[in-house]
């Protein structure tokens, strides 16, 4: 089998194939699937990893597009992990970061055991910081 040429797209994934790729992965109780689409319009930047015309991988920014970034959805399908593709994601993602903020910004993310070490390898550390987060219901 002859496999296609890896490439990077400097969009947002589609409902569908984020969804895809989440289920994939074990994600599929971290989304209300039906705000999806609301969601990842406020995205502040996405990319995608294609394999042909398949959509293998994604990773979004979050944040206010300055100052504060957060990486956001990063995820690649099981059968194409381990090739790289992840770090691949990343390291645009940061380089969106690099080319826009217009000074030195804070990137935060929240990691699974899985993809901690990714992480680690591109310079991502808890510092003197204690990572929290809140569920918020919201209004009856």
């Amino acid at each position: 089998m002859t496999r296609t040429t890896l490439t990077l797209a400097d969009r947002l994934p589609t409902p569908d194939e984020h969804r895809g790729i989440a289920e994939a992965v074990g994600w599929s109780h971290a989304f209300a699937w039906e705000f999806l689409p609301a969601s990842l319009a406020g995205s502040t930047a996405g990319v995608v990893a294609l394999e042909g015309q398949e959509v293998i991988g994604m990773g979004r920014l979050v944040g206010d597009g300055v100052s504060y970034f957060y990486v956001q959805d990063l995820a690649v399908m099981p059968s194409h992990q381990g090739r790289g593709i992840g770090t691949l994601l990343l390291r645009r993602l940061l380089d969106h970061v690099r080319n826009t903020a217009p000074a030195t910004a804070f990137v935060g993310l929240f990691s699974t055991g899985e993809g901690a070490a990714l992480y680690t390898r591109e310079g991502f550390t808890p510092g003197d910081m204690t990572g929290m987060f809140r569920l918020v219901h919201p209004a009856a």
